[in-house]
């Protein structure tokens, strides 16, 4: 359906017991890309997949026109079980895996930062192994929204499905608007200038 589309699709897990978690953040900088755009999600239509689908331009080129077409996904699944729903919904519209970004949480990096990569292993996030399991390749694009290290011994299993700490929630809207940013940055000047842009001193 045309070279130039983009999906871009944010993990997480369904339902509002879940929706303020530290694992969602994928989820919320979808809906932070939605609320940018105008776009609506709706659901699932693309092929059977189960997700939220929403279609965007997001931004605009120089001289006003209307930025690069994206596919925005939420899938409907648990977060283990992720890879379905982004490689059916990569199948429906013909995107290619070099035009899959998936947007997701990241216990390596500090809490607020934003990074980004091409392929590379998946640190033990099963919703990214989930999705190069169903895509069949790791290449392809990661925006990694920084939630830290737990405290103490906690578990890192336990402290992904946690809300963010009071201290956190203030930031929460920067991270997310820093790696809404940087899916735009991604689309339109290509992974090393967002890389430039993202990944030194700000």
């Amino acid at each position: 359906m045309g070279a130039d589309l983009w999906l871009v699709a944010g993990l997480g897990n369904p339902g509002p017991a879940y929706a303020s978690h530290r694992h969602n953040v994928g989820h919320m900088v979808l809906d932070e890309l939605a609320r940018r755009t105008g776009a609506t999600f709706s659901g699932p239509r693309a092929g059977g997949a189960r997700a939220v689908i929403a279609e965007a331009r997001l931004g605009t080129l120089p001289g006003g026109a209307p930025g690069p077409r994206v596919v925005l996904a939420k899938p409907a699944t648990y977060m283990n079980v992720s890879g379905g729903p982004v490689s059916g919904v990569a199948k429906y519209y013909g995107v290619e895996p070099d035009h899959v970004v998936v947007v997701h949480d990241e216990l390596d990096i500090p809490f607020g930062e934003v990074r980004l990569k091409l392929g590379g292993g998946e640190g033990g996030h099963n919703g990214l192994r989930d999705v190069s399991k169903a895509l069949g390749t790791r290449d392809y694009v990661r925006v990694r929204c920084g939630i830290g290290r737990p405290p103490g011994r906690m578990d890192a299993a336990d402290f992904v499905l946690k809300d963010f700490s009071s201290v956190e929630r203030t930031d929460v809207p920067f991270l997310l608007d820093d790696a809404a940013d940087a899916v735009e940055a991604l689309v339109h000047e290509g992974l090393v200038a967002a890389q430039r842009r993202f990944h030194g001193p700000r």
